[in-house]
């Protein structure tokens, strides 16, 4: 709605978190809780988004100072209508309103544009049914069942508490309407604040149509004040995640034991064993295999490949049936061709392996270009690093590197090549020949270990 402005209250001090991060930074699901609800309004295509900050200091605009929003201190927190009130200045009188909470990290995209539609000639209250509704505003309705108010629990009497419908805080309204009824907020209440919910009495006295929304779920109104009800939303939304991908075609061995801390796009007949973590954007092809315990940022995993338990993956490319693992670690710049194994307690940084190459054991690969087939021996090392630069070792196709070699690069070997085991390279080994660096072995008849001098009695 190019005509929508958006206004998200997130001034709120957070007391139960017991935490110096303001409460709408803390994570939940690898972004801040400001953060899902920024995303849901940038879905809406607004034309601006107002955040309305308090406690933290300037903490809240730092963290999203790359996101186009506009920031808006209040100080001191007097209440919602006040908070909207001190955005008023930055919000045009024009358009539609929608005022949302930094806290209510999960809502929808779909269900506040039901309520923003709603909203263009009307004022629209998003509401939800609950068992319990201690602690929040109740929904009072006239005879007729219109909406007529909204009393604040500490403001309600007996029959107006069993009232289960209640506010979720969650409004929008003509932005003329907004502006003028702000204004005449009172904080004449128990708690001396300025309530936004006195606009809904506003609307009903100059007859003005109030409408209601429900979302599809409970949980995506439901707000965090504590780490508890931070950890309960995590495994919420990580349930839903997860149905999502069974949805899709992908198998998990427990649904309750993945995290996704970001975006994850599987192809069908994706198999992810039970505790692993995906971080940023990560895609897996057709068919691939994910063992246990494994995290994965920022990579991609083409389709057929086997990922062994325990291992780790940051900005990396794995390419179509790879075998990697256990407790193999790819690091930023790790590109893998097709049928590349990458063994145990193997570490691969700012490298390329070509098609068929193999490093199965124990070995560390840093700024390598490595060829076709090229074999890389248990304890090979790559030293890339002189203590101030970085230098390049590049390995042609089909070579051999013998176990406990040390590659000092800069330096090349040739296609075809063979290292013997406990090799230190320092120059170019050549194209089809061995290459041989090592002390002779001598035996010394005669030596003696030594022993323990005996100990004074």
């Amino acid at each position: 709605m190019t005509d929508l402005q958006v206004v998200i209250l997130a001034a709120g001090k957070g007391t139960r978190m017991k935490s110096t991060l303001p409460k709408v930074l803390h994570p939940l699901a690898g972004k801040s809780l400001l953060g899902h609800v920024v995303d849901a309004a940038k879905a809406l295509s607004a034309s601006r988004i107002a955040v309305v900050y308090g406690h933290g200091g300037e903490a809240v605009p730092q963290a999203f100072a790359t996101s186009g929003a506009t920031f808006v201190i209040q100080e001191p927190q007097l209440g919602t209508g006040d908070a909207v009130r001190k955005a008023l200045p930055v919000l045009a009188a024009s358009g539609v309103t929608l005022v949302l909470y930094g806290d209510v990290p999960l809502i929808r995209a779909s269900t506040i544009r039901k309520v923003a539609e709603a909203a263009r000639d009307a004022l629209c209250v998003l509401t939800v049914v609950l068992d319990d509704p201690t602690g929040y505003g109740r929904i009072v309705r006239d005879a007729a069942g219109a909406v007529k108010a909204i009393v604040e629990e500490k403001d309600a009497d007996a029959p107006t508490k069993a009232i289960r419908e209640i506010n979720t805080g969650i409004i929008a309204l003509p932005s003329a309407w907004m502006h003028d009824w702000i204004q005449s907020l009172r904080n004449d209440n128990a708690q001396g604040e300025y309530y936004l919910t006195d606009v809904i009495g506003m609307a009903a006295a100059v007859g003005r149509p109030i409408r209601t929304v429900n979302p599809d779920t409970e949980w995506e109104v439901m707000g965090v004040n504590s780490r508890s009800q931070l950890a309960q939303l995590e495994r919420v939304h990580q349930r839903e995640v997860a149905e999502n991908l069974m949805a899709g075609g992908v198998t998990l061995a427990d649904p309750e034991r993945i995290d996704v801390r970001g975006t994850l796009a599987c192809e069908r007949d994706v198999f992810i064993d039970v505790g692993c973590v995906f971080e940023g954007n990560v895609t897996i092809g057709e068919g691939a295999v994910i063992g246990p315990y494994c995290v994965v940022k920022n990579t991609s995993i083409a389709a057929g490949s086997k990922i062994q338990a325990y291992s780790h993956f940051e900005d990396a490319k794995v390419g179509p049936d790879a075998r990697i693992g256990p407790y193999a670690r790819l690091r930023p710049g790790t590109e893998l061709d097709e049928d590349v194994h990458v063994g145990n307690f193997v570490e691969i940084k700012a490298s390329r392996l070509g098609k068929g190459s193999k490093a199965n054991h124990l070995a560390y690969l840093g700024d390598s270009e490595i060829g076709r087939n090229v074999n890389v021996g248990a304890g090979t090392i790559t030293c890339n690093y002189d203590g101030a630069n970085k230098y390049k070792t590049i390995i042609e196709d089909d070579a051999f590197i013998g176990s406990d070699t040390q590659l000092v690069a800069p330096v090349r070997v040739g296609k075809g090549a063979t290292l013997g085991a406990g090799t230190t390279l320092t120059k170019d080994a050549p194209a089809g020949e061995l290459t041989i660096s090592r002390a002779k072995q001598t035996t010394l008849s005669g030596w003696k270990r030594p022993v323990k001098a005996p100990k004074n009695s």
